[in-house]
């Protein structure tokens, strides 16, 4: 892995990560799912203008309008409506480091349910993020975090890994940007319903403008760049080891945008989960290296 890659995985978690926070900036102003809405609506006109300048085709096949309908649905708007609901009564460090579990969610669901197999090292590493998870739920529950607002959380790290479950074979055909630009009108769509009944009462101001941009254009658009040149530069597999990173991002840029607290039992659960992530990417990585050769 070249420093190009490592800068680019280190963007990309970064990139990733952050969203948590602009998004808490978001939803304390304005109506969370209208938000949402928008900001999918501007994400992708500005994809498909330029996967269209890039030569990339409308023309799906099937399987890639599935693929774009289930992701549009289960990503942008149930992983992410729901979590711009809780971030109004959640903390988005909270919010980070449940949606970062997603990749332990994958693995546990693939070893269980697709009898995919997972070395010991990635059972290591399930077991360490769920005492991770175990060792922050603790805390806060004990802080009085909003129980709702956690299940919702919950709830969209769940919806993501049954859409990266049920897409395990999609490919894009070439066309990445495209299918990316359509998969978030597919989101804005579904959630212009509910936004419908959302109260509309916006507190303007310049922390709201600039996190509304930036939740459009970098978490939105950038890291979605990054990360499939990342992936063809190294491969999803190891693309994938970065993941690693986002608990510790999630809370740093929290606590140092929005001034969230960070306690010993938090800092100790992230680096349980992180470490747990890391290995269960490590093994599976192992695991599909191991495979290739044997074939």
């Amino acid at each position: 892995m070249d420093i190009r890659a490592i800068l680019a995985g280190l963007a990309f978690a970064a990139m990733w990560s952050s969203a948590f926070t602009s998004a808490r900036i978001i939803v304390t102003a304005a109506p969370p799912l209208s938000a949402l809405a928008l900001r999918f609506l501007l994400s992708g006109l500005i994809a498909v203008v330029i996967a269209r300048a890039l030569g990339q085709s409308m023309r799906l096949t099937r399987q890639q309008w599935r693929a774009t309908i289930v992701f549009g649905i289960c990503q942008n708007t149930l992983y992410l409506g729901l979590n711009f609901v809780a971030m109004q009564t959640v903390q988005a460090s909270l919010a980070a480091i449940i949606a970062s579990t997603m990749p332990l969610m994958v693995a546990f669901a693939s070893w269980v349910v697709f009898r995919e197999k997972l070395p010991p090292l990635g059972v290591a590493g399930l077991v360490a993020g769920v005492t991770g998870v175990g060792l922050i739920m603790g805390a806060r529950l004990s802080g009085g975090i909003d129980g709702f607002g956690l299940m919702l959380c919950l709830l969209g790290a769940m919806s993501l890994t049954v859409a990266t479950l049920a897409l395990r074979t999609a490919s894009s055909g070439g066309n990445l940007l495209m299918v990316v630009g359509l998969q978030m009108l597919v989101g804005a769509a579904a959630l212009a319903v509910p936004a419908a009944f959302e109260e509309h009462v916006v507190a303007m101001s310049w922390p709201l403008f600039w996190a509304f941009l930036y939740t459009t254009l970098v978490p939105g658009l950038l890291a979605t760049l990054v990360w499939f040149w990342l992936v063809g530069q190294i491969g999803a597999t190891r693309a994938a080891t970065f993941h690693f990173l986002n608990p510790f991002f999630g809370v740093a840029i929290a606590a140092l945008f929005l001034g969230e607290q960070m306690g010993p039992l938090d800092a100790l659960g992230v680096a349980v989960i992180a470490g747990g992530i890391l290995a269960v990417q490590i093994s599976r990585a192992q695991a599909k290296t191991r495979a290739a050769a044997q074939a």
